[in-house]
Formats: C-alpha cells, structure tokens, sequence
C-alpha cells in the first residue's frame, strides 16, 4: 500500500507541474492576444481607405478593364493558408485544414487543378505529408508579423494570377470573432470582387491617370488584404490559445482534485488496516 501510495503522490506532483505550465502559457498567451488584437485593428482604416480608393477607380469604366476584376474559365486555382507554427491551441488549426482538404476533394480532381502557398509550419507539414500541391511556404513567423516578413510571398501569389498561371486566388484562416471565438474563412481574393462604389464615395483626380494608379494600386490592394488576414488569424491564434491553455489548467486541478480524495480513502484504509492489524496483535497476546 505504501508503494501505491507514493505512486499516487507522484502523480499528483505530475499534474500540478503541468498545470503551472499551462497556466503561464495562458497568461501568455492572453498578453499576446491584447497586443495581436490591437494590431489588427489598427491596420483596418489602412485597408478600408485603401478599398475606398479602389472602388471609387473600379466603378469607372476604365477600371472594369482590368484583368485583377476580370473572371476567367478556371483552369488552376490558388489557395493561400494561414496556420501557426505551433500547435497547443485546440483546433485552431484542425478547422482550417479539414476545410481546404475538404473545399480541394469537392473542386478538383488532380493536383494539376490547384496550387497552395502555406503560411505556418504546421500547415507546412500537415500538407506535404498527405502529398498536396505547394508551391510557397513561410514559416517560423513572429507572434507580431511585418508586412516585410510576408512581402515576397504576397507577391508571388498575386503575380501567379497576374500571369495566368493561377485563374482564381483564395485565402483561408482563421477570422478573429472574440478571445474564445474564431471561424474559418475562405475569401476570394482574386479577381477581386463585391468592388463597386458606394454612395457617397469621395471622387478623386489622379496623376498620371486613374488606369496607371489603379495598376499599381490594385496589387497593392491584394497584398494588403493578405497581410491583413494574417493580422486577424494572429489574434485568433493567442485567443484559441488562451482558451486551450485555460482547459488545461481547469482540467488539470480537476484531476488533482480527484487523485487527491483518492489518496486520502487510501491513506485512510492503510491505516485502518495498521490499527486493525494492532488491535489483532494485541488480543493475540492476551
């Protein structure tokens, strides 16, 4: 018994270790949530100017011209994915995965059909593993990305389409809704659709002329929208975080809860047992 109860002892020594790890990692992960969150919201206006511009060109009928809003028949589609490097942060990356895994069995039928530029090292591993198209991979990003840190993938993928060796781009991540809420998204970000002006939309002169500001504004533009999908899936990434490190640490001190009443019944029978053996010794004597 006393074997058994050491065992016990040493398990509880066990999970209370594990769970001031996943406590830190929590409070951790909750100050990189707040400085994540703040850091998409700040490169909103940026983005929301940015369209406003766009729009207010595109819905002119030099900018219906261009080929960045013009659809074509879809022979090979790009897909950009935004994972994390690290995992420990419940299906933060398990939703976006089975969703282009799943969106690639329904739409193409070879892997002549699409390609995939991944950002993460999990994405990374998960798609090489099973074989899938890649053509670009970034990992080992900051917790507080740059745009410089991104720039020649952002690029590469926008030029793919640029010179038609992709007909059709998307990003898919993880969409920040709250600290214990992200949803999955997949957005079409070429051709660029949905731009069209709204009432009320300033009206701009632009130098040289509003086609060369729009094709040079346009890339841009698409870049832009990655970058900023990144910022998001970042703050999604501490918030999902945050909330799997908080079960752990919730599920941990239920564990010691338990397999400490269990300690205490096998304490209290093993010394039962030595008083009853005792008492037994005694009334031998007698």
């Amino acid at each position: 018994m006393a074997g058994g109860l050491r065992e016990i002892k040493g398990r509880i020594k066990s999970v209370q270790n594990t769970r001031q790890i996943t406590k830190a990692m929590k409070m951790v992960a909750a100050a990189k949530l707040r400085r994540a969150q703040e850091r998409a919201e700040a490169s909103r206006p940026y983005a929301d100017k940015m369209r406003e511009v766009v729009m207010s060109i595109a819905a002119g009928t030099s900018g219906a011209k261009h080929p960045m809003l013009q659809s074509r028949p879809v022979k090979k589609t790009g897909y950009v994915v935004i994972t994390s490097d690290r995992g420990l942060a419940g299906g933060y990356n398990g939703n976006v995965l089975r969703m282009v895994s799943r969106t690639i069995d329904e739409r193409h039928t070879s892997k002549d059909e699409y390609t995939i530029i991944v950002l993460g090292r999990r994405g990374r591993d998960f798609f090489k593993k099973r074989n899938y198209s890649v053509i670009e991979e970034v990992v080992n990003l900051s917790d507080s990305p740059t745009f410089a840190d991104i720039k020649n993938v952002t690029r590469k993928a926008v030029q793919l389409f640029a010179d038609e060796q992709i007909d059709q781009l998307y990003l898919v991540y993880n969409k920040f809704i709250s600290a214990i809420q992200q949803e999955p998204t997949e957005v079409q970000l070429l051709p660029l659709s949905g731009i069209e002006k709204v009432e009320g939309t300033p009206t701009y002169d632009f130098e040289p002329s509003a086609d060369e500001v729009l094709a040079d504004l346009l890339p841009k533009y698409a870049e832009t929208l990655i970058f900023s999908a990144l910022l998001d899936a970042k703050a999604s990434e501490q918030g999902a975080r945050m909330t799997a490190m908080g079960s752990a640490t919730d599920n941990a001190s239920d564990m010691i809860d338990r397999l400490t009443l269990f300690y205490n019944r096998a304490r209290q029978a093993a010394i039962t047992q030595e008083i009853a053996e005792i008492v037994g010794g005694a009334n031998a004597l007698e």
